[in-house]
């Protein structure tokens, strides 16, 4: 028995070491990629996991003279008057209004522009028109936020004008509570939607010619090869990006919504990540702001979860 053993022993030592050769040899195969990869491991960590240990601050009355380890223990102190506080349950529905219309509405919008693309048969005019809707993607949000309120001007706005030649009465977009989430809504839309087509059409062109020839020979029309052999070949993509997207449901963007906010659409306009700035760094409500952010990121990895568990046991797609 002993023998048998050490037997034992002396192989499981000689498979760790051989292990270890391989992982070594591999290592040393691809030190080309693993040297690429080095400044995005370092990002991540200097700026992203890093910073998660400054997340303690979200239990503590936390002062900046005194510090982390000065500051006053205070529970969930900060958590239990995030959700008694008026203005932030306004936000937070601002937020998920806001998240759903977003999932809603623009994200199937690159689907639906890469379809209509991938119909184009004229490769210059299909080129050219890729290049005209990438091109917004590429202008920040001020400039973005610029074009909208010259647009939609209530006195000189392309949009109004048009308006009062129906015969409407003309509308303050910027100036009414209750249009401040289309216009953000549909300045994203035309922003990055060109974008987000890149991967569908990459996908799209992945798709084996041969399953459209055999459509055809069968009789099936354009609509019936998009609904049996495009959609379902797109199904993972689409997944894989809808799992990414809800992950960031809370997390609008700071920039997007700013630069459009004004004191007659706050009310339905403020989310959580300017409502993090004003209480935050304007008025210096640092732990109770961060307790905020600890809640958004509790709520995305929730969501990513649960839609990455699901993806998994329906469509067999998923991130992990």
């Amino acid at each position: 028995m002993a023998v048998n053993a050490q037997a034992v022993k002396q192989m499981n030592q000689r498979a760790q070491v051989s292990k270890g050769k391989a992982l070594l040899r591999t290592f040393w195969k691809y030190r080309a990629l693993y040297l690429i990869s080095v400044p995005g491991i370092i990002y991540f960590i200097v700026f992203k996991y890093v910073p998660l240990l400054g997340s303690v601050i979200a239990f503590q009355d936390y002062n900046i003279f005194s510090g982390i380890k000065g500051s006053e223990w205070v529970g969930l102190e900060h958590f239990h008057r995030m959700f008694a506080h008026y203005d932030f349950l306004n936000v937070l529905k601002n937020t998920l209004l806001i998240g759903l219309y977003d999932l809603v509405i623009a994200f199937p919008a690159p689907i639906v522009l890469a379809l209509l693309l991938n119909e184009l048969r004229v490769v210059v005019y299909k080129r050219l028109l890729q290049t005209v809707v990438y091109m917004p993607h590429f202008l920040s949000w001020v400039i973005v936020s610029g074009i909208a309120v010259g647009i939609l001007s209530p006195s000189t706005g392309a949009v109004n004008q048009f308006i009062a030649w129906l015969g409407f009465e003309k509308i303050y977009f910027l100036g009414e509570e209750s249009w401040i989430r289309t216009v953000l809504i549909g300045s994203g839309v035309w922003r990055d939607s060109g974008y987000g087509t890149i991967i569908y059409l990459a996908a799209l062109a992945g798709i084996n010619p041969d399953l459209y020839e055999a459509a055809e020979v069968d009789g099936a029309s354009r609509w019936r090869q998009t609904l049996s052999i495009t959609l379902p070949s797109l199904l993972p993509t689409i997944m894989i990006l809808f799992l990414l997207h809800i992950g960031k449901f809370l997390d609008f963007g700071f920039e997007r919504v700013f630069v459009f906010l004004n004191p007659l659409n706050k009310d339905n306009g403020e989310i959580l990540d300017t409502y993090i700035y004003q209480a935050g760094l304007m008025d210096q409500q640092f732990s109770y702001t961060t307790a905020i952010g600890l809640f958004k990121a509790l709520v995305g990895l929730f969501l990513i979860s649960t839609g990455n568990f699901f993806s998994k046991k329906t469509t067999g797609e998923s991130l992990y």
